[in-house]
């Protein structure tokens, strides 16, 4: 046997045994490098003011996990206590409230009430209830999970910051592809991941501040829901309605009526229309701006915005990771094909 034929086949089984060691670790390895690849100008940034790389990288996560994960574990932790705190007969008044509401609306409803029994028509209203009380459980399982797996992106986030550069270079020796190659795809990559990660933040932290000052006016805790609003549109086309909807339904039944129309059309107007569909493409495009000088490295706001909302809802809540990183590193191999093929076509 060949010596290299003995070495390929024992880095198969090296590979092998290392994805079984590490398969449950994958995707929070993989969130946590994207991550790092993301907000690796802040990196830099701070080893330059700092001088020392292992301080930066420190710095870097705790920034991270403050800005992101910190809201994150509020807005779990207070939504977990409170799910508990729930009784069965809180499900079954809110039911019995929309029951009634659908049968005799207000007037000015009365138009849509064939379309929304129709919309309605087979559902069984006991299964409703004794799934809510289901998933209220399961939520705080859930948030256990997620609390956990948060903490071990900051602690890969760390060392991928701490040791990235070295990876990298490791990474380029190895690889039998060129090393201008391997930068081209390095820059991509980090350049849409960049304008990905602080369109997301901005974009979020631009919706719940808006839906927490209004909300916070009406006597609710704005801090928290605002939490919630920013982390709920993340979710397309519905996320903002699962926040603004439960409001208005309460403070009809309260006999608001008033103010369940100002949260309903507030949020539907300013929110969902003005700052989701209007204002994130032009966050998106004027980070784009600012972030990218190389009009090479820059991916269009219009892709990264579909890109976005195809990692969720492929991936869930981090597909809006994943989507833009999955797009880019795709369109990167296109940019090195037509490259070769320049090259190609220039040596005949």
């Amino acid at each position: 046997m060949k010596p290299q034929f003995f070495i390929a086949i024992l880095f198969g089984a090296a590979l092998y045994w290392m994805y079984l060691l590490y398969a449950p670790f994958l995707l929070v390895i993989m969130i946590a490098s994207l991550l790092a690849i993301s907000t690796s100008n802040i990196q830099d940034y701070f080893e330059k003011v700092f001088r020392y790389k292992l301080l930066a990288a420190f710095i870097s996560s705790l920034l991270l996990a403050i800005l992101f994960f910190a809201p994150l574990g509020y807005f779990l932790g207070n939504l977990t206590l409170a799910l508990n705190s729930l009784e069965p007969e809180f499900f079954h008044n809110s039911i019995a409230y929309v029951e009634k509401f659908i049968a005799t609306p207000p007037e000015y409803l009365v138009v849509f009430k064939p379309y929304i029994s129709e919309a309605l028509k087979g559902v069984d209203i006991n299964s409703l209830t004794s799934n809510a009380i289901f998933i209220t459980g399961k939520i705080g399982s859930f948030s256990a999970g997620f609390l956990k797996n948060a903490f071990l992106v900051i602690i890969f986030y760390f060392f991928a910051q701490y040791n990235g550069a070295a990876i990298v270079a490791f990474l380029k020796r190895v690889v039998q592809v060129s090393v201008q190659e391997t930068t081209l795809m390095t820059q991509e990559l980090s350049s849409v991941m960049s304008v990905v990660f602080y369109s997301i933040i901005i974009n979020a932290m631009i919706q719940g501040a808006l839906f927490g000052i209004m909300i916070s006016f009406m006597g609710y805790n704005g801090l928290l829901f605002g939490i919630m609003y920013g982390f709920a549109s993340l979710i397309p086309v519905v996320g903002g309605v699962l926040m603004w909807l439960p409001f208005s339904i309460y403070e009809a039944s309260t006999g608001n009526t008033s103010s369940a129309l100002f949260i309903s059309i507030y949020s539907i107007v300013l929110i969902s229309i003005i700052a989701d569909t209007f204002l994130k493409p032009l966050v998106i495009k004027e980070i784009n701006k600012k972030l990218l000088k190389d009009d090479d490295t820059k991916m269009n706001e219009l892709v990264i915005f579909f890109a976005i909302i195809a990692g969720l809802t492929t991936f869930g809540f981090w597909g809006m990771i994943l989507g833009p990183a999955i797009t880019a590193f795709f369109l990167t191999i296109l940019k090195l094909f037509e490259a070769r093929t320049k090259e190609c076509e220039t040596r005949t």
